[in-house]
């Protein structure tokens, strides 16, 4: 019961993001190609700070917020968004017979992925199956549980949101 293998995921879980720091070491060999045919360079203002720094930024920790999580909650699974996006990481958890349901106007999406995004030329698609695009981990779990499990993590520093919710599917995710 204690193994978060997906096994438990069904139609009607919901899915709560939380916000990631910014590129969580992953996406590098792209922001690179992005920064390289860009007129910006590392120690470009952006965001209050560099440009450097900002794509530099350490890779935010979860383990606390979701081991308080755990006692107080039922969670029927965790993806950490890392290379792949949510394209890629969040099927690993999904039953052969759900997908996901994700709602694009669910979270802001941070500057740098903006800026990666506009000076790179890349398409929404590949955004999403490359960079974590402002969602660090997403956790699945009964609806009923979705309300005070998003008070629990913000209540442990976390910006926590309903990213979306499962449904009767294939597998795959589902981008709305």
């Amino acid at each position: 019961d204690a193994l978060l293998d997906g096994s438990r995921i069904e139609p009607g879980d919901m899915l709560i993001g939380l916000a990631s720091s910014g590129l969580h070491s992953n996406g590098y060999s792209l922001a690179r190609k992005v920064l390289e045919s860009s007129a910006a360079g590392l120690d470009s203002p952006f965001g209050g700070s560099t440009l450097g720094l900002c794509l530099l930024q350490p890779t935010r920790i979860y383990v606390s917020a979701i081991m308080n999580l755990l006692k107080r909650q039922t969670i029927h699974g965790l993806a950490h968004i890392t290379g792949g996006g949510l394209t890629e990481n969040l099927p690993r958890i999904l039953p052969v017979d759900c997908h996901a349901v994700v709602n694009l106007d669910s979270w802001q999406r941070p500057e740098i992925f903006c800026w990666l995004q506009d000076h790179g030329g890349i398409d929404d698609r590949e955004m999403l199956r490359t960079f974590n695009c402002g969602v660090g981990m997403v956790i699945c779990l009964p609806a009923e549980k979705e309300a005070d499990a998003i008070a629990s993590l913000k209540s442990d520093g976390e910006h926590a949101f309903r990213l979306g919710c499962i449904e009767k599917g294939d597998g795959e995710v589902r981008f709305r």
